[in-house]
């Protein structure tokens, strides 16, 4: 029999699980839960504040999910070593888990800049757990001034979580567009526009470089007042439980096409990992919720003895910000890199498919998203675009722009 343990209790983790009960029926199971929460969907905590979604629907899996898996759950404790060696995890109260393998789903932390003055601002928050969310409510009313500093996915899906719910928002960021490792300049107006109009300011190009209790003096000199912070400015993959180990790390921890580390019986998945991102050419980290959940899935099957391997990995962000959505997937290349670009645009609209070397490598779609996946595909099967009627997939995302014979087999025999 066989002992697997589990860091981490998010998306990578039930993939985990669920892909080690696809083998091993039986073995022991022990997941490490730094949260005191059963896996859940973390983004949802903003529609949670917006009161779109309560508590119990925001569980990933049923109630009995880990009952009916077998697996011993360790709530509020956390992993501070592995030892390759004696084949253990470390919990941070003494106690010592043996595995016969190990999966690292540490997901990231928050980054937190080092801004003169940070520890006299009182209500200060972070936004990337259920227990933030939590928090950040108590404090929250309808004469609140929030400030957030980050004007990425989560410190936009922040403020449009709290809109309506306090007197104002400000959100600040150094860089000169909202969702600058997402979208170009002119898709990010598109979005910055739609904030604007539910109340929501905006100083770019601008940040905080000093506190003074619920003052911030921002680099411009401008002076800000607030009663919350909210700092978002970045994540960091939680990689140190396999670099102390001496595994490959760069940015995440370093895992192949089987999710496996460096280091011997040990794998990683979801937020903590750097993978090979195929519309890309290269490794980065890939924190997104598909990805985290095959991966460790991925890894389960592998651990447990079976064979797997993921080597679909692509970015992915499915976003929207008061009922305007967008989707991106992919990689963007410019025509100094070999790429090239089709554009449409419309009336709240626009549509951007980049292609190199015969194949579509990326795209951003804003407002009519409507089979999107289809695009989504054609990224990740690598699909040669002369071998489809790439014509009428640039107007519109169909099956019916794939041979007779692909046809049949997408859709079991439809022609």
């Amino acid at each position: 029999m066989a002992d697997y343990v589990i860091i981490g209790n998010g998306v990578a983790a039930a993939g985990c699980i669920e892909g080690i009960r696809s083998v091993d029926k039986s073995s022991a199971v022990t997941v490490v839960s730094e949260e005191n929460h059963p896996v859940y969907c973390r983004p949802l905590i903003s529609y949670y504040l917006q009161g779109k979604t309560e508590l119990a629907k925001m569980n990933y899996r049923k109630t009995d999910f880990y009952d009916s898996n077998g697996c011993k759950v360790i709530y509020g404790k956390k992993a501070v070593g592995i030892d390759p060696e004696t084949k253990n995890v470390a919990l941070n109260d003494g106690c010592k888990i043996p595995f016969t393998s190990v999966c690292v789903a540490s997901g990231s932390s928050p980054f937190i800049p080092p801004i003169k003055g940070l520890e006299t601002v009182k209500n200060k928050f972070t936004f990337i757990t259920l227990d933030d969310s939590l928090e950040l409510e108590k404090v929250i009313d309808r004469n609140t001034r929030v400030l957030i500093i980050g004007a990425g996915l989560i410190g936009l899906k922040c403020a449009e979580g709290i809109c309506g719910r306090v007197k104002d928002i400000t959100v600040c960021d150094l860089a000169a567009r909202v969702l600058s490792s997402i979208l170009d300049d002119d898709c990010a107006k598109i979005m910055q526009a739609r904030l604007e109009e539910n109340g929501i300011s905006f100083m770019l190009g601008d940040t905080a470089a000093e506190f003074i209790g619920s003052r911030a003096i921002m680099k411009s000199g401008a002076c800000v007042e607030f009663d919350v912070l909210v700092m978002v400015v970045g994540v960091r993959a939680n990689t140190a439980l396999v670099k102390d180990i001496g595994g490959e790390v760069n940015r995440g921890i370093i895992v192949n096409e089987k999710m496996r580390t460096s280091v011997k019986n040990v794998y990683a998945a979801g937020d903590c990992t750097e993978g090979e991102d195929i519309s890309l050419g290269g490794k980065r980290v890939l924190a997104i919720l598909p990805n985290a959940y095959m991966q460790g899935y991925c890894a389960g099957v592998n651990m447990a003895g079976g064979q797997a391997k993921f080597d679909k990995a692509i970015p992915m962000n499915s976003i929207g910000f008061f009922g305007l959505h967008a989707i991106t997937a992919g990689s963007y290349f410019g025509e100094e890199e070999g790429g090239k670009m089709y554009e449409e645009k419309g009336n709240g609209t626009l549509k951007r498919l980049f292609t190199k070397n015969g194949v579509l490598t990326g795209y951003i779609m804003i407002g009519d998203v409507e089979r999107a996946g289809i695009y989504t595909a054609l990224i990740r099967e690598r699909i040669p675009l002369d071998t489809v009627d790439f014509e009428l997939l640039k107007k519109y995302p169909t099956l019916y722009a794939y041979s007779q014979n692909t046809r049949r087999k997408k859709l079991g025999g439809v022609v």
